[in-house]
């Protein structure tokens, strides 16, 4: 099966995603990188075009969307690789020609552009994927297949946190980009560190649990001096069906890099999966020994191997599981192509169902700080 064409928006030379999008979208093959519109003006996307190999580079996204429309070899697909306040005006052209919509995370800076995106994907016959990547990691697939399975029993408790040390210093005053555009409500929206990484463990506790949350209470800080979105924050979670939960994030923590830790608990056993030993996932039965699951006897050897690729042992993490996103995007985008509905191809894809809960995540989480940490309606 021919690659798809696939077109990036943003991740120019010193964007750090844009590389990885473009890792992910290569890995299995799935995709070959033929145009783009990598920068905010047309000298510096050139130059981006030029040491990628890229033959065609445009000057903005509008132009982008509407030559390749154009073309018989147009592309077929696009990412969205920009800031946040970025994501809802650079997919809209895509989308009303119908090509296809790979987005990084959050879906957009406000709800206003939230709730016009969600509408500009419902009118249009193109995917939009969003790429929470951490739902792509086998084990997670596996946590997620056990609770379906009823191994946990009736879910009582999800305990979820992500932590960082990169915002300790003031890294935004120092000419690091990323943290210029993520301290900058302007580019990063309402939230600082709910919307770059909380946003990450909310929709990660929830795909694996099943639940939805109804209602949150949450505590948001800015410790770094000088800094206007949240860099820290504490809250608790109230899920459909009466479970209850907590969700910390921080970027603000010394001695975490990329501490991603997720704990499910039911009625007959628990589970426990951190980010940064992505092989392996603790089972606890209840009254039993605790057990240590890999991918080598996970029980659900059909299932995972369609999102592995190495032998058991050869540890698989953060590039793996964005290249699980990106092939299974092909695997849809082939399918609606060839007749079958959106809905049905998505699968287990994140969409713009994910998306919108992120943004409410997001908006009742400041809500809340706001009002002393009452607690706020998703």
């Amino acid at each position: 099966m021919a690659p798809i064409r696939l077109g990036m928006v943003g991740g120019g030379n010193d964007a750090f995603i844009g590389a990885v999008h473009r890792i992910a979208a290569r890995m299995d093959d799935r995709f070959e990188l033929v145009a783009g519109a990598l920068s905010s003006t047309p000298e510096k996307a050139a130059a981006s075009a030029k040491a990628l190999g890229l033959a065609r580079s445009y000057g903005c996204f509008e132009e982008m969307a509407e030559a390749e429309a154009a073309r018989e070899d147009g592309i077929e697909a696009v990412a969205i690789v920009t800031p946040n306040h970025v994501h809802y005006p650079a997919s809209k052209p895509f989308l009303e020609k119908g090509i296809h919509v790979i987005c990084d995370k959050p879906l957009t800076a406000t709800m206003e552009d939230a709730a016009a995106m969600e509408k500009v994907v419902a009118d249009s016959d193109a995917l939009f994927i969003l790429t929470h990547n951490y739902t792509g990691y086998p084990m997670i697939r596996q946590a997620r297949a056990m609770v379906e399975a009823g191994d946990l029993g009736h879910v009582r408790i999800v305990q979820v946190e992500y932590a960082q040390d990169w915002l300790t210093p003031p890294v935004e005053t120092q000419g690091v980009k990323q943290a210029e555009w993520r301290t900058d409500p302007e580019r990063s929206g309402a939230g600082g560190a709910v919307g770059d990484i909380g946003t990450h463990a909310y929709i990660l506790a929830n795909f694996v649990s099943g639940l939805k949350a109804e209602s949150l209470a949450a505590d948001l800080q800015s410790f770094g001096a000088g800094r206007t979105l949240d860099d820290n924050a504490h809250m608790m979670l109230r899920f459909a069906g009466g479970a209850r939960g907590m969700l910390w994030c921080s970027q603000v923590v010394p001695g975490n890099e990329n501490a991603l830790k997720l704990r499910v608990y039911g009625d007959k056993g628990g589970l426990e999966w951190a980010q940064e030993d992505p092989n392996y996932l603790w089972f606890t039965p209840l009254g039993e020994p605790k057990r240590l699951i890999t991918r080598a006897g996970a029980g659900s050897a059909d299932a995972l191997g369609a999102i592995t690729r190495t032998p058991s042992g050869h540890p698989e993490g953060y590039l793996e599981g964005f290249a699980n996103i990106y092939t299974e995007a092909a695997d849809a985008i082939r399918a609606v192509q060839g007749g079958t509905s959106r809905e049905k191809a998505m699968g287990l894809l994140p969409g713009i169902a994910e998306g919108m809960a992120g943004m409410a995540f997001i908006n009742a989480s400041v809500t809340s700080s706001a009002q002393d940490a009452a607690w706020v309606t998703l």
